[in-house]
């Protein structure tokens, strides 16, 4: 094994929350377009976007825009479903990444059963992959989920890292340590099989070091943290101080 600085680790800023913020009141402020044009001039890589099926935070213009006024790589998130991969294939992100969905919960609450989904999610990816839509599957850190993803000929997998960080901010080190574990070794097994790890879900600033660590990751997806920490601090100093704590994490990573 080589010790190296682990490669450019991207930093993928999801803007649902302003949408959020946005619907709480209606009208158009604050504008999830700006947000992402913010997040552009402060060093983001690359734009995540997550439109439900309730429409809840993103909406149809705001996909639109973003893909209109933004030159960052645009990573949609979506559920399997008719109406999403035809929005997909009409707006051809960079990325879409396929994530779980139901309509009760207040944000995603864990990994897609891209092993027990096999049927559903095949024509999807194959759907995607074939209009040059990188396809990436949000799954737990499971060995059996990454060899579905493998199957499912996907080219990126995204961790789940929500079980991991509800330990360690609540100071249940054992358990995080043993979710950390995980996902050091899933993304073992993806980059064994080709694919490319990215993670996200809860991540902060007191969590992420332990994940942009690992070897094999080359992108976080992150919002939720990001757009509350902007309340305080802005937005700017908030990507720039993940930025700064990401690119710390990957010094003398062993490859």
């Amino acid at each position: 094994m080589q010790r190296t600085d682990g490669g450019h680790l991207r930093l993928g800023v999801n803007i649902d929350h302003v949408a959020t913020l946005r619907n709480a009141r209606g009208g158009t402020h604050p504008e999830p377009l700006r947000a992402a044009h913010a997040a552009a001039e402060a060093g983001a890589d690359g734009i995540t976007a997550h439109l439900r099926e309730d429409r809840r935070h993103i909406r149809d213009g705001d996909i639109e825009a973003i893909r209109a006024e933004i030159a960052l790589p645009l990573n949609f998130e979506m559920a399997a479903t008719r109406e999403m991969r035809d929005i997909a294939l009409r707006h051809k992100p960079h990325a879409a990444c396929i994530v779980p969905e139901k309509r009760e919960e207040r944000t995603t609450e864990g990994g897609l059963d891209a092993a027990g989904a096999h049927n559903e999610l095949a024509p999807v990816v194959s759907a995607l992959r074939d209009a040059g839509i990188r396809v990436s599957l949000f799954i737990e850190a499971d060995p059996r989920q990454v060899e579905a993803a493998e199957r499912l000929s996907a080219d990126i997998v995204e961790f789940h890292t929500g079980t991991y960080c509800e330990a360690a901010i609540a100071g249940e080190m054992a358990r995080a340590d043993a979710e950390l574990e995980k996902i050091r070794r899933a993304a073992v097994l993806a980059g064994q099989a080709g694919i490319e790890v990215h993670a996200g879900h809860g991540l902060t600033f007191d969590t992420v070091a332990p994940i942009a660590a690992i070897a094999q990751m080359r992108e976080l997806n992150i919002g939720h943290f990001l757009i509350g920490e902007a309340v305080f601090i802005g937005l700017a100093a908030a990507i720039s101080r993940m930025r700064d704590l990401m690119l710390s994490a990957r010094q003398d990573v062993i490859e």
